[in-house]
C-alpha cells in the first residue's frame, strides 16, 4: 500500500524514537530561529582595509569557501540541517547535504520546500545514503572544499584522516564525548542529576 509523505515522516519519527509533537514543539521552531539568525549574516560580511606604511593598499576580502559537504545525524534532522545550511548559505557557499540513513525524509522534504521557495538549482543538493559509502565518498571527494560532520568520534577520525587525499579541504567536526558536566560542591545534587539525565538522553 502506498503511503503519503506525511505518513512516512510520522513513521520515520516513530521508528527513531521522536514523537512528532516533540518535533513540532522543539525541532521546527529551533530550526526556524537558526535560519533567521543566519539570514542576518548575509549583508554583514565585510573585508577590512588595514592602514600600513608606504604607498600600499592592504585589505582583506571575505570569500565563499565553495562546495561544502555536510553530514548530519539522525536525532534532530531539521535542526541539524539548519545548523549546517544557515552559515554556509549566508556566506555564499553551495551545499551537498548527506542526512543520516535513518532519517532522510525530513531533509528531502526541506529540500523540496527550498526549491519551491526559489533556491537556484545546484545550490543545495541532498544526497541520501549510508555513511560508510556515500558519506566517505563525499568527505574525500576532490571537488569538495569543506566537510562539516556531526556524529561519532570514530567516524570523525576517519574523515580527518581521509578527507585530504585530493585537496586541503577544511574540516569542522562536532563529535561524541557528549554531555559533560561540572557539578559544584554546593549544587542541588538531585536537580543536577536530573538535568544531566535530560542533557544526555533527551531524544
Amino acid at each position: 500500500m502506498e503511503k503519503n509523505f506525511d505518513e512516512l515522516v510520522i513513521l520515520e519519527s516513530l521508528d527513531n524514537g521522536k514523537p512528532t509533537n516533540f518535533a513540532a514543539a522543539a525541532d521546527i521552531p529551533l530550526a526556524i530561529k537558526c535560519i533567521r539568525y543566519y539570514a542576518g549574516w548575509a549583508d554583514k560580511i565585510h573585508g577590512k582595509t588595514i592602514p600600513i606604511a608606504g604607498p600600499f593598499n592592504c585589505y582583506t576580502r571575505e570569500e565563499p569557501i565553495g562546495v561544502c559537504a555536510q553530514i548530519i545525524p539522525w536525532n534532530f534532522p531539521a535542526l541539524m540541517m539548519a545548523w549546517k545550511l544557515g552559515p554556509a548559505l549566508a556566506t555564499g557557499n553551495v551545499i551537498v547535504m548527506k542526512p543520516a540513513e535513518q532519517t532522510p525524509l525530513t531533509c528531502l522534504r526541506i529540500g523540496e520546500l527550498m526549491l519551491e521557495a526559489g533556491f537556484p538549482d545546484g545550490v543545495i543538493n541532498i544526497l541520501p545514503g549510508f555513511g560508510e559509502s556515500t558519506g566517505a565518498y563525499l568527505a574525500s571527494h576532490a571537488d569538495v572544499d569543506k566537510v562539516a560532520f556531526t556524529g561519532s568520534t570514530e567516524v570523525g577520525y576517519h574523515i580527518m584522516r581521509n578527507a585530504h587525499k585530493h585537496n586541503l579541504k577544511r574540516i569542522t567536526l562536532e563529535l561524541g564525548g557528549k554531555s559533560a558536566n561540572i557539578i559544584m560542591d554546593d549544587a542541588d545534587i538531585d536537580l543536577a542529576v536530573a538535568q544531566a539525565h535530560v542533557g544526555l538522553f533527551l531524544n
